[in-house]
């Protein structure tokens, strides 16, 4: 069995095993981390042989702790990373370059069929008819997306939304509402295999997932990381912000993960914060200490338009993993539109959460 793992803000960590009657052997690691003294990695190696097979990632990671010689340097190396690593060769998880990855950026659509695309398109790669996709979003109205269990009323003041003439609309994934303009806001969506995710904590997909784009941001100048749970974050704060939904595939079998993200572009705080209900302590912690002033981490630090930025994403993407022009298929168009009828553009849904 073999799995691989990136570290979050480190180095790839790769493992090779064998399990033979329920516990670990001939354990291999390896990758482009940077270790001190040299014998620690046959300790790691030692550490994790004969271990059950069914040892969670956390309990891998502690083995790896007990053995590791006095004055250990690890560096892009984590013990919670071969952990992960193990159990990823032991799920038999893919790796992106195994797919052949679809982009679909399209004309500016309305914020209701936005969220009917992500759940058809998802659907469609649970069922193995469409590949994994990489969809830019473009947005024809300004917008309030909820998440699936927020309150309606307590995050939003529909009567200055009304006055702007802001939708809003509540998606299938958890966490926070977002606040989005056309041209000022980038957003993606990921539909991706379960089988990519396959070893990894909940958590651990948010930053597996969000690396590609750390290192598009990167070849910006913009130095970001990941900032759990959901977050992508810079010195002078919160520039993204990521939600996920699993969905389950055909019979109950292996699905597909809905992975998506809206980065600030250049917002109008003050309109922002007019509509949506956020108290005093959460925005700070979101780097936005004044209304008098645009929320623009991307334009300000990268001083590029945009359209520029997103096909810088775009390229960094296809440079890494591979990626095919593609769009969204008359049955799926039609299949969304029917969502956004009778799902996300009804009130039903959208105060399902009162």
């Amino acid at each position: 069995m073999h799995g691989e793992y990136k570290v979050p803000g480190g180095k790839l960590v790769v493992v090779d095993l064998d399990v033979e009657d329920g516990v670990l052997r001939h354990v291999r690691v390896a990758g482009d981390f940077f270790l001190e003294p040299d014998e620690a990695l046959d300790a790691v190696n030692g550490a994790l042989e004969e271990a059950p097979a069914d040892t969670d990632a956390a309990g891998l990671a502690a083995r790896v702790d007990a053995v590791l010689p006095e004055h250990t340097v690890m560096y892009g190396l984590t013990s919670a990373g071969i952990g992960v690593a193990v159990r990823r060769a032991l799920a038999e998880a893919t790796d992106w370059t195994d797919y052949d990855w679809q982009l679909i950026h399209e004309e500016p659509q309305s914020p209701a069929l936005h969220m009917a695309l992500d759940e058809v398109l998802t659907t469609e790669v649970a069922a193995g008819r469409r590949p994994p996709t990489l969809r830019v979003w473009e947005w024809a109205d300004p917008s309030v997306i909820i998440g699936s269990f927020q309150s309606l009323r307590n995050e939003v003041d529909r009567e200055a939304a009304e006055r702007y003439g802001i939708e809003v609309v509540r998606r299938i994934s958890g966490g926070g509402a977002m606040f989005v303009e056309p041209g000022n806001t980038i957003t993606y969506s990921l539909s991706v295999p379960e089988a990519l995710v396959q070893g990894l904590s909940f958590q651990d997909s948010y930053a597996y997932l969000d690396e590609w784009v750390l290192g598009a941001l990167g070849e910006m100048g913009i130095k970001a990381w990941y900032q759990p749970l959901n977050d992508i974050a810079t010195e002078q704060g919160k520039i993204a912000g990521a939600a996920q939904k699993r969905i389950v595939g055909p019979g109950g079998g292996p699905g597909a993960v809905l992975h998506h993200v809206t980065m600030s572009y250049d917002i109008d705080a003050d309109r922002m914060l007019e509509v949506l209900r956020i108290g005093r302590e959460k925005l700070s912690g979101k780097g936005t200490r004044s209304a008098r002033k645009r929320v623009d981490p991307l334009r300000r630090q990268t001083g590029l338009p945009r359209e520029a930025v997103i096909e810088r994403m775009i390229e960094s993407f296809r440079g890494r993993y591979g990626l095919t022009d593609g769009k969204v298929t008359d049955d799926e168009l039609a299949r969304a539109e029917e969502l956004a009828r009778t799902k996300f553009g009804s009130p039903e849904w959208t105060a399902r959460v009162p």
